[in-house]
């Protein structure tokens, strides 16, 4: 097992999901990075993210974590995002009254408030969504192994990316409307939910992830 190199810039749920990924990878080095350098030999890339959009994609730039990151897509690294770790990786945000992403998805990150539809005598769905979500698989991935389609996962989050009329879409769940629970391109993968917090499932996507070799 080689090095996984979790990508520290300040806004990640770090600690949860290094302890998780020693759990499923004890032979691998599993390294916070705080600089690109520290993470430049790693054999898998993982993207955290906790926060809002603004501060996070600051910080990623600020640590100079963009070069490295579409360096490595180029070279076939395996990459995880997971929550924010995703929506940095799209166009656009409508966050913070709108943030440029890193464009590496070209699809925008929407705010559920003017989306969601009118529950039943008048209630509303409450935002963020929080809890457990089915997650419907739309193609077949690596990542998937040993994951029974439609298992659930934990979701905490405000912003969404919408899963319609979007071929990298890899799994789909709904919360008032269809959103992208993950998408997938190449040697990406990508979870709106968080694989570190949704118990055996959880543990067995990041386990495929650290054993991934980026081909699908």
């Amino acid at each position: 097992m080689g090095k996984v190199a979790v990508l520290d810039y300040g806004m990640g749920n770090l600690h949860s999901v290094a302890s998780a990924l020693n759990q499923v990878a004890p032979d691998s080095e599993v390294v916070l990075a705080t600089t690109p350098e520290q993470a430049q030999s790693a054999g898998h890339l993982l993207v955290p993210g906790v926060g809002a959009i603004r501060d996070c994609m600051a910080g990623f730039e600020a640590a100079g974590f963009a070069p490295l990151l579409k360096e490595a897509i180029s070279a076939g690294v395996p990459v995880l995002g997971i929550c924010v770790g995703m929506q940095i990786m799209m166009r656009h945000s409508e966050e913070n009254n709108g943030v440029d992403c890193l464009d590496i998805f070209s699809q925008p990150v929407k705010f559920f408030g003017g989306d969601l539809p009118e529950l039943p005598q008048g209630r509303h769905f409450k935002i963020p969504h929080m809890g457990w979500n089915c997650v419907q698989q739309t193609c077949k991935h690596p990542l998937w192994q040993g994951i029974v389609d439609r298992s659930r996962f934990y979701f905490v989050h405000s912003y969404y990316v919408p899963a319609v009329d979007n071929s990298e879409v890899a799994g789909q769940t709904e919360y008032g409307i269809p959103l992208a629970a993950a998408l997938a391109r190449g040697n990406i993968f990508a979870t709106q939910f968080h694989p570190e917090k949704s118990a055996r499932d959880g543990l067995q996507l990041l386990s495929n992830f650290v054993n991934w070799d980026g081909r699908t």
